[in-house]
């Protein structure tokens, strides 16, 4: 791990495992549905991602069993195996409408590991909130039960309100576990949890936020701008924020990336990443599909903005507080 990040780690929840500041999201690994896996790039692209990121300390890898189908863990199984460094892997577990028994967790939990190549997962998560079909009490035991038997380490949600956090926590609590990790959207274009008592739960909580779509899908990169020629592929093509009046909406917060990132040395990325660094219990967890993504996205560690900017990017990201 190179100087400038060694220092920079953050612990999930109370008392789970120390993480670099910056995590990497690898929902784009093997997804052909998407992310187009198979078309524009290919398993030695995020070989080459994966071992960029670890070059630059980044080795906290975020996946799931519905990212690819499966196909996202397989790739981090075989990577690990290659290259034999240490890496502190994260999973999901999908609530879906069939698994309505403890024994179900248990089961997409040896599945994940038999992908992931591994005994044990460093933070176990459960995906979506949903409790049509098991109470939130059966899955926390089921999860607590995982915990005594040493194949999760640590537990985390994902999309959970701040009420089912409190709720998640407490059902953990009974059982002597920490609740460590709510996933969610979070970015200098999607702040709503800091005004929806997400954010605020967490630290009442002592759990760590680990943000996805950190860069807004692409939009916070500078690559999609109103005069560009770039045309957006995919589901981006459907989503409005891609269109030239979305586009223009953001001009200002782009603006203000760049104007932070000249004064550092910094691109447009790395300045929105660090924005979320910089909050302290927040883990961002960018994509990368290639190694000059991977390299880009670590340059948000090692450096910090001043006051003064972090203020600019505060106001001129406002509007999308709520």
């Amino acid at each position: 791990m190179d100087t400038s990040t060694a220092s920079q780690t953050v612990t999930l929840g109370p008392k789970g495992p120390e993480v670099p500041a910056l995590g990497l999201g690898t929902w784009s690994w093997g997804d052909s549905l998407f992310w187009q896996y198979g078309g524009g790039y290919g398993v030695e692209d995020v070989r080459a991602a994966y071992k960029a990121s670890l070059a630059a300390g980044v080795n906290f890898l975020d996946t799931a069993e519905v990212y690819g189908l499966g196909e996202s863990e397989k790739l981090i199984g075989q990577f690990m195996k290659e290259d034999g460094a240490p890496v502190i892997t994260a999973t999901k577990y999908m609530p879906l409408p069939w698994r309505f028994s403890s024994q179900s967790v248990a089961d997409a939990l040896t599945d994940s590991l038999k992908r992931l190549k591994l005994a044990s997962v460093d933070l176990y998560q459960v995906h979506m909130p949903f409790d049509f079909f098991m109470s939130q009490k059966t899955l926390m035991n089921a999860l607590a039960d995982e915990v005594e038997q040493g194949r999760i380490k640590t537990i985390g949600v994902s999309n959970y309100s701040a009420k089912q956090m409190r709720e998640a926590h407490s059902l953990l609590a009974a059982r002597g576990v920490s609740l460590a990790v709510n996933q969610v959207q979070y970015s200098l274009l999607h702040r709503n949890i800091e005004t929806n008592g997400v954010f605020e739960a967490a630290q009442n909580l002592e759990m760590t936020i680990l943000a996805y779509s950190p860069l807004a899908q692409g939009l916070l990169t500078g690559k999609y701008t109103v005069g560009s020629d770039r045309t957006p592929t995919g589901a981006r093509k459907l989503d409005p924020k891609f269109s030239k009046k979305g586009l223009q909406k953001i001009e200002p917060v782009l603006a203000a990336l760049q104007s932070v990132g000249d004064a550092h040395g910094k691109t447009q990325v790395q300045v929105a990443l660090n924005w979320l660094i910089g909050k302290g219990n927040v883990i961002p967890i960018p994509g990368a599909k290639n190694a000059k993504q991977a390299e880009q996205n670590a340059g948000a560690l090692g450096w910090e903005m001043t006051e003064a900017e972090c203020e600019q990017l505060n106001n001129v990201s406002a509007p999308w507080l709520k």
